[in-house]
């Protein structure tokens, strides 16, 4: 019935679209005007040569989008997280409409955009891609953080910005490994990443996102932090009892919502958190959630280095 209903929807919107002569509806142009066949998760998608009405569902295509310039009309928000990532200022992102969160997408308020390309993520919204693909063409990457290089290419292909996409990962990863070449011995230096979440703790491994952009410079990780007999390297959870396992040389801290805080203060003000080498020596030092876990892309990747170079002075 939900499926009827939006396909229904959909048939509606068009109608209006295509009766409204006095109104510009970029959403008719993606049926007539010049489309490029992508191959997804899900199969393959007509999209738009160039999509103008582009509605994001996951917070790693924000970052993506706004990156290669492209200002999407909707978004979905991740939960606790109510903002889109700030770090592309607030400039960008006052036109946006809410449409829904990762996981629960608002299928009325994506269709009553218009959107002539919708992204999405298998891994957050599979079941939802047939509906979605009734109101707009719809390209879904696969899995959430260890492959988002490649989401990042696959999404600026669907944007029509392929090589811009390229250009834009390969300067990161130079600048990656410049920053890590002024280390000196790089490896050496063991980063702990640590996340408050509402009832756990998470240390990050090397599958992770942000384990991703310290590992393209070269630096080092703890050893609890490999994850090394972990089929899933992405994170690990550790009790407030087992807090002195997240101790590295320096210990990067990012909170996930604000119900986080009591608990966070609770372990951080415990004899266990003060006797971590990295916090007696004044090196644990909190960042931002939206950067290091939530942004997943290009942009987030770029200010993780801002963060490694404000705190890892050069050798």
């Amino acid at each position: 019935m939900r499926r009827l209903v939006a396909a229904l929807a959909a048939a509606v919107a068009l109608g209006v679209g295509l009766t409204a002569c006095g109104e510009s509806d970029p959403v008719a142009g993606s049926t007539t005007g010049e489309t490029r066949e992508i191959t997804h998760a899900m199969g393959t998608a007509k999209v738009p040569a160039e999509p103008k009405r582009v509605v994001v569902l996951d917070t790693d295509k924000i970052d993506t989008a706004l990156s290669l310039g492209v200002t999407p009309v909707g978004a979905a928000v991740a939960g606790e997280a109510k903002s889109w990532p700030t770090y592309f200022g607030a400039d960008k992102l006052a036109s946006i409409k809410e449409v829904g969160t990762l996981t629960e997408p608002d299928l009325e308020a994506i269709n009553a955009l218009h959107p002539d390309l919708i992204l999405g993520s298998k891994f957050r919204q599979e079941k939802f891609y047939d509906e979605l693909a009734a109101i707009a063409p719809t390209v879904f990457t696969d899995k959430v953080g260890i492959t988002w290089k490649e989401n990042f290419l696959l999404d600026g292909k669907a944007l029509g910005r392929e090589q811009q996409a390229k250009d834009l990962l390969g300067a990161y990863e130079k600048r990656a490994k410049d920053f890590g070449a002024t280390l000196g011995n790089a490896a050496a230096r063991k980063v702990s990443i640590v996340r408050f979440l509402p009832g756990n703790i998470r240390v990050y491994g090397p599958a992770s996102f942000s384990g991703i952009v310290i590992g393209d410079t070269g630096l080092g990780r703890p050893e609890r932090q490999l994850l090394a007999n972990k089929e899933d390297k992405r994170f690990d959870l550790v009790s407030p009892e087992r807090v002195n396992e997240v101790d590295g040389d320096v210990i990067f801290v990012s909170t996930y919502g604000e119900k986080t805080a009591a608990e966070q203060a609770k372990v951080t003000g415990g004899t266990l958190w003060k006797g971590l080498g990295a916090v007696k020596a004044g090196k644990a030092y909190p960042v931002a959630d939206e950067v290091w876990m939530t942004g997943i892309g290009v942009g987030a990747a770029n200010k993780i280095i801002d963060d490694l170079t404000k705190y890892l002075p050069a050798a």
